[in-house]
Protein backbone atom coordinates (compact mmCIF):
# COMPACT_ATOMS: atom_id res chain seq x y z
CA UNK A 1 0.00 0.00 0.00
CA UNK A 2 0.72 3.08 -0.47
CA UNK A 3 -0.71 6.73 0.52
CA UNK A 4 -1.27 10.11 -1.01
CA UNK A 5 -1.38 13.23 0.51
CA UNK A 6 -3.98 16.05 -0.70
CA UNK A 7 -1.45 17.92 -3.33
CA UNK A 8 -1.16 14.55 -5.01
CA UNK A 9 -4.81 14.01 -5.04
CA UNK A 10 -5.46 17.63 -6.09
CA UNK A 11 -3.32 17.49 -9.28
CA UNK A 12 -4.52 14.38 -10.34
CA UNK A 13 -7.83 15.37 -9.66
CA UNK A 14 -7.55 18.95 -11.46
CA UNK A 15 -4.72 18.46 -14.06
CA UNK A 16 -3.82 21.44 -13.65
CA UNK A 17 -0.20 21.07 -13.71
CA UNK A 18 0.56 19.03 -16.75
CA UNK A 19 4.20 17.86 -15.11
CA UNK A 20 2.73 16.49 -12.07
CA UNK A 21 -0.59 15.54 -13.21
CA UNK A 22 1.04 13.21 -14.73
CA UNK A 23 3.38 11.66 -12.25
CA UNK A 24 0.11 11.30 -10.31
CA UNK A 25 -1.99 9.48 -12.78
CA UNK A 26 0.41 6.95 -12.91
CA UNK A 27 0.60 7.00 -9.29
CA UNK A 28 -2.82 5.77 -9.30
CA UNK A 29 -2.46 3.39 -12.02
CA UNK A 30 -0.22 1.19 -10.63
CA UNK A 31 -1.18 -2.16 -9.04
CA UNK A 32 -1.12 -0.78 -5.72
CA UNK A 33 -3.45 -0.11 -2.97
CA UNK A 34 -3.49 4.17 -2.81
CA UNK A 35 -4.68 5.24 0.31
CA UNK A 36 -6.70 8.45 1.19
CA UNK A 37 -6.71 9.20 4.25
CA UNK A 38 -9.69 11.19 6.03
CA UNK A 39 -7.17 14.33 6.41
CA UNK A 40 -6.24 13.65 3.23
CA UNK A 41 -9.75 13.88 1.78
CA UNK A 42 -11.24 16.59 3.91
CA UNK A 43 -8.17 19.27 2.86
CA UNK A 44 -9.30 17.91 -1.26
CA UNK A 45 -12.64 18.83 -0.37
CA UNK A 46 -11.79 22.13 1.76
CA UNK A 47 -9.61 23.25 -1.55
CA UNK A 48 -12.22 22.23 -4.65
CA UNK A 49 -15.20 24.31 -2.50
CA UNK A 50 -12.35 27.06 -1.41
CA UNK A 51 -12.91 30.50 -3.75
CA UNK A 52 -10.12 29.22 -5.65
CA UNK A 53 -12.09 26.73 -7.60
CA UNK A 54 -16.29 26.79 -5.88
CA UNK A 55 -16.81 23.27 -6.60
CA UNK A 56 -20.58 22.31 -5.39
CA UNK A 57 -22.39 19.71 -4.33
CA UNK A 58 -22.55 17.50 -7.36
CA UNK A 59 -19.21 18.20 -8.40
CA UNK A 60 -18.11 17.04 -5.12
CA UNK A 61 -20.22 14.52 -5.16
CA UNK A 62 -18.82 13.29 -8.33
CA UNK A 63 -15.29 13.37 -7.20
CA UNK A 64 -15.84 11.30 -3.97
CA UNK A 65 -17.67 8.69 -6.36
CA UNK A 66 -15.18 8.67 -8.68
CA UNK A 67 -12.56 7.58 -5.89
CA UNK A 68 -15.10 5.31 -4.29
CA UNK A 69 -15.29 3.21 -7.47
CA UNK A 70 -11.62 2.95 -8.53
CA UNK A 71 -10.55 -0.74 -7.62
CA UNK A 72 -7.59 0.11 -6.09
CA UNK A 73 -8.07 3.57 -4.35
CA UNK A 74 -8.53 2.82 -0.35
CA UNK A 75 -10.11 4.98 2.80
CA UNK A 76 -9.50 4.86 6.42
CA UNK A 77 -13.07 3.65 6.45
CA UNK A 78 -14.33 3.37 2.99
CA UNK A 79 -18.12 2.66 5.06
CA UNK A 80 -17.60 6.22 6.17
CA UNK A 81 -16.59 7.68 3.16
CA UNK A 82 -19.62 6.31 1.80
CA UNK A 83 -21.99 7.44 4.35
CA UNK A 84 -20.79 10.87 4.59
CA UNK A 85 -21.12 11.40 1.35
CA UNK A 86 -25.01 10.27 1.52
CA UNK A 87 -25.19 12.23 4.56
CA UNK A 88 -24.05 15.55 2.91
CA UNK A 89 -25.98 15.02 -0.52
CA UNK A 90 -28.96 14.25 1.77
CA UNK A 91 -28.26 17.51 4.05
CA UNK A 92 -31.15 20.15 4.16
CA UNK A 93 -30.36 23.78 4.30
CA UNK A 94 -29.89 25.68 7.78
CA UNK A 95 -30.58 29.00 8.46
CA UNK A 96 -27.55 30.43 10.34
CA UNK A 97 -26.52 33.79 11.63
CA UNK A 98 -24.24 33.76 8.46
CA UNK A 99 -27.00 32.74 5.92
CA UNK A 100 -28.22 29.36 4.82
CA UNK A 101 -25.85 26.62 5.02
CA UNK A 102 -25.64 22.91 4.66
CA UNK A 103 -23.63 20.73 6.52
CA UNK A 104 -20.61 19.91 4.69
CA UNK A 105 -18.72 16.86 3.59
CA UNK A 106 -16.52 17.24 6.47
CA UNK A 107 -18.79 17.45 8.64
CA UNK A 108 -20.59 14.00 7.68
CA UNK A 109 -17.25 12.20 7.63
CA UNK A 110 -16.56 13.41 11.43
CA UNK A 111 -20.31 12.19 12.45
CA UNK A 112 -19.77 8.70 10.33
CA UNK A 113 -16.36 8.29 11.42
CA UNK A 114 -17.19 8.69 15.29
CA UNK A 115 -20.35 6.36 14.31
CA UNK A 116 -17.57 3.67 12.98
CA UNK A 117 -15.48 4.21 15.68
CA UNK A 118 -17.75 3.22 18.39
CA UNK A 119 -19.04 0.46 17.01
CA UNK A 120 -15.83 -0.90 16.26
CA UNK A 121 -14.81 -0.49 20.25
CA UNK A 122 -18.16 -2.10 21.17
CA UNK A 123 -19.15 1.39 22.61
CA UNK A 124 -22.43 3.22 22.16
CA UNK A 125 -22.14 6.00 20.23
CA UNK A 126 -24.01 8.95 22.05
CA UNK A 127 -23.35 11.50 19.44
CA UNK A 128 -21.09 13.74 17.85
CA UNK A 129 -21.37 17.45 19.78
CA UNK A 130 -20.66 20.94 17.42
CA UNK A 131 -21.34 24.16 17.58
CA UNK A 132 -21.90 24.56 13.54
CA UNK A 133 -25.44 25.36 13.08
CA UNK A 134 -25.50 23.45 9.97
CA UNK A 135 -23.70 20.64 10.91
CA UNK A 136 -26.85 20.16 13.32
CA UNK A 137 -28.85 18.78 10.69
CA UNK A 138 -26.82 15.42 10.47
CA UNK A 139 -28.17 12.36 12.41
CA UNK A 140 -26.06 12.00 15.51
CA UNK A 141 -24.99 15.46 16.23
CA UNK A 142 -26.11 17.85 19.41
CA UNK A 143 -25.42 20.52 20.82
CA UNK A 144 -23.89 21.76 23.80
Amino acid sequence: MIAVDTNVLLRRLLNDDATQAEKARRLFETQESVLVTDVVLAETIWTLTGKRYGAGKQELAAVVMGLLEEHNVVFESRQAVWSALNDYLDALPVKTASGVRTADLADALVVNKAKITAQHRNEQYRGTYTYDQAALALDGTKTL
